[in-house]
């Protein structure tokens, strides 16, 4: 589904006539995505995975936070980019803990640490935390950056092809526990 999904969105984006990787083809994106229903269990089934992450990449996982009991809220399917390795894990950007129309604006911002213009496999964020914690064009990584346990993470790795990043980050598949997305989108901003 993966796969169809993006292939059919960027088909019904080329026929309106939308340039890719401009600010016209986010709010189309926005607009058309939002209230799509997306299976989780397909998208998973029918991408492109991976048993382990490269950093730079985005992916969406089943995640169960070994600290699920005590944290305030989580996101069962995360969105993130992988930055660098940390203790049993990976430190990483969900891009879930930020409103849809912040998250465009912090993709733009990031699509100018690419290694290359090719948007394929090849192309990777140039990321670092202290790329990240340097310039305030990325303060949005604030509330973003997450540990993420290996072993806790409970599927394989639906990579996220560069071609589809804008599409990703606006497709409904957060699954926050405890309290709604617009609470924590509202906690978020007050991190910026």
């Amino acid at each position: 589904m993966a796969g169809r999904l993006f292939d059919k969105l960027e088909q019904e984006a080329f026929r309106a006539g939308i340039a890719a990787r401009t600010q016209a083809s986010m709010a189309w994106f926005q607009d058309r995505v939002s209230n799509v229903n997306v299976s989780r269990a397909a998208l998973l089934k029918d991408g492109p995975t991976r048993a382990r992450q490269v950093y730079g990449s985005m992916y969406n996982f089943q995640y169960d936070p070994k600290t699920k009991t005590s944290l305030p809220y989580y996101d069962r399917f995360p969105l993130v980019i992988p930055v660098q390795p940390a203790k049993n894990g990976f430190h990483g950007m969900n891009l879930h803990y930020i409103a849809p129309n912040i998250r465009a604006q912090f993709l733009d911002s990031l699509m100018d640490i690419t290694n290359n213009d090719k948007y394929d496999r090849s192309t990777k964020f140039k990321l670092t935390y202290q790329i990240l914690k340097r310039a305030t064009q990325y303060r949005f990584f604030k509330p973003c950056f997450k540990h993420y346990l290996s072993e806790h993470i409970q599927s394989k790795l639906l990579l996220i092809e560069p071609q589809d990043w804008e599409i990703a980050i606006f497709l409904p598949t957060e699954s926050f526990r405890k309290v709604s997305k617009d609470s924590v989108w509202k906690e978020s901003r007050s991190k910026f």
